[in-house]
């Protein structure tokens, strides 16, 4: 991590500039570059375009507030693997207003919110972790006296881009869930006038945050985003689809109870209430701690923390979903070939059935030599015969 006084900005300073005179060469900087395209899932190629647009880029002014939240996602933030908090704050961003990690207080932290806006009004990034409370005026979450509503609704009227992260930013979370005292909502409940990306999770995994500001810095705009206002890089796939665990789900092999032999082995974890199949999320992919696991890794079943309401809608936790799609191609081989068999017989007797019927319709039409004299052969001079029966 690099202090503040050990590299200082210059005024104008663009980030290429900063870089060189810290001394960090091209390699290390275009390897960077490439990681942060990695996660964006863009090709290689364009990692000299991300190259030229950070090195270009002046330090831009980052705003965050935090609102009805437990501070999970600052944490989840604070340990981003590439890059490290201490990159993002102090040379890929300058930070400017959040008010755990500012060392201000009081008077002096409300006022460096004001200059910050003032300063950047239209070009500042707003980070916005936690909910909305609505219900008795929005009394529940006060800042400097204010609610937190009105201060978002400032903050975010000249923002150049809204980035809410974590779940309860994302739709209100556990404070949404029923029955909602506060009447918790997310950002974009609020923020209707421009685009909000949502970095779902609970928390959300801190490297989805940090490639979602380059993104903005490289192209000028916000990643494209799926229906839930969620960027598809990241939430694009099911975690099912991902999924290491995957082959035991495909063969039927599940974990029946935790710590049993087939939990040692590694098995799917969806009998134990695993919501895979229904949650969009990076997690097997970007992983966490430095990519170093993951909750389904580490033997415990998805909770569909990205997905909206899954308070209400995933719980209990550890009971299976009612019904995903597949089958067990290990313990139901002989049920699968039980099924086979009966269907070709069913279509058998289909057949015969139907040859039956067929054969006994002919045997009502009469056939010459039995019970009727054969049609005369035309004289000569005689028209051929019309089809027509007169």
């Amino acid at each position: 991590m690099f202090f503040p006084t050990s590299h200082p900005w210059a005024d104008g300073e663009t980030l290429g500039e900063h870089l060189q005179q810290r001394g960090v060469d091209r390699r290390e900087f275009l390897t960077f570059c490439g990681e942060i395209g990695a996660i964006l899932g863009l090709s290689s190629l364009l990692t000299p375009k991300i190259a030229k647009a950070l090195t270009q880029v002046q330090r831009p002014s980052v705003i965050w507030l935090q609102l009805q939240e437990c501070t999970g996602c600052v944490e989840s933030v604070l340990r981003t693997s590439e890059p490290t908090i201490g990159d993002l704050v102090l040379d890929l961003v300058s930070l400017d207003y959040q008010h755990t990690l500012m060392a201000a207080a009081g008077d002096a932290a409300e006022g460096a919110l004001h200059d910050a806006i003032e300063k950047n009004r239209g070009s500042y990034v707003l980070l916005v972790t936690g909910s909305i409370p609505m219900n008795e005026g929005g009394i529940y979450t006060m800042i400097a006296g204010r609610t937190v509503k009105s201060i978002l609704e400032e903050v975010a009227a000249d923002a150049a881009a809204v980035i809410a992260v974590g779940a309860c930013a994302h739709w209100g979370s556990v404070q949404a869930a029923r029955p909602n005292p506060t009447g918790a909502v997310g950002v974009s409940s609020i923020v209707k006038d421009k685009p909000v990306v949502n970095i779902a999770g609970c928390p959300p995994i801190g490297d989805t945050v940090t490639a979602t500001v380059v993104h903005f810095l490289t192209f000028g705009r916000v990643p494209a985003l799926d229906y839930d206002g969620r960027p598809t890089f990241a939430y694009g796939k099911r975690i099912h689809d991902q999924c290491p665990r995957r082959a035991h789900f495909d063969a039927g092999q599940y974990t029946q109870v935790f710590d049993d032999e087939a939990a040692r082995k590694g098995w799917c974890l969806y009998q134990v209430g695993c919501k895979g199949p229904a949650c969009f999320s990076p997690c097997p992919i970007f992983q966490w701690n430095t990519r170093t696991s993951w909750p389904i890794g580490a033997g415990h079943p998805c909770i569909g923390c990205t997905e909206r309401h899954f308070w209400d809608t995933m719980t209990p936790f550890y009971k299976r979903l009612p019904a995903v799609a597949g089958f067990g191609v290990e313990r139901t081989a002989d049920t699968i070939g039980a099924a086979l068999a009966v269907g070709a017989a069913a279509g058998v007797a289909t057949h015969a059935v139907a040859t039956s019927i067929h054969r006994a319709r002919h045997r009502k039409l009469p056939v010459a030599g039995q019970g009727q004299a054969p049609p005369a052969e035309p004289g000569p001079g005689a028209a051929p015969p019309s089809g027509k029966e007169e």
